[in-house]
């Protein structure tokens, strides 16, 4: 069978970079799994490292330190409060704000992660990747200043009004 999305190269280019990036979520929560590291969702662990890494985070600068829109990140840390990883509190000095931590719980959880699966995970993907990984992550952040700099629809329109002035001169 054609691998419809594949074959339609750029065109499809955001849908075959979701269905990795969904390949390798599964594929991530399976090594979890079985190393018993957690039982939460391979997504949620973003939102975990950014917590290790940077502190106590507002909800809105968990989605900016991660690149994701705040509802998702909303949900997630739902979840990660009911597992007991994160607790969330109000903030001093402006009551609409949450500030989010880790827990007890959650930094041993995030050290053992560390430890023993990022580790690994990271040494398969690199694997999977070789021997350009070093290269597409290049790639792929270019690609998002790029998008970042100048949206699809303005490089359409941009492209639409090149192709139209000749016409218009004629």
């Amino acid at each position: 069978m054609e691998d419809v999305v594949r074959s339609l190269g750029l065109l499809t280019l955001g849908t075959r970079l979701k269905r990795i990036g969904e390949r390798l979520q599964a594929q991530t929560q399976a090594v979890i799994e079985a190393e018993g590291v957690a039982d939460i969702p391979a997504s949620h662990l973003p939102v975990l490292a950014a917590l290790q890494r940077l502190g106590p985070l507002t909800v809105g600068d968990i989605a900016l330190a991660l690149g994701v829109r705040q509802p998702g990140v909303t949900r997630q840390l739902g979840k990660l409060q009911e597992a007991g990883l994160v607790e969330a509190r109000q903030s001093a000095g402006d009551l609409r704000l949450r500030t989010v931590e880790l827990t007890e719980a959650g930094q041993r959880q995030v050290a053992h992660a560390r430890q023993h699966s990022w580790p690994t995970i990271e040494a398969a993907v690199a694997e999977a990747c070789a021997p350009h990984g070093t290269a597409l992550l290049a790639q792929l952040a270019a690609l998002e200043e790029a998008l970042e700099a100048l949206p699809l629809l303005a490089r359409v329109n941009r492209q639409k009004l090149a192709t139209e002035e000749p016409h218009a001169s004629a």
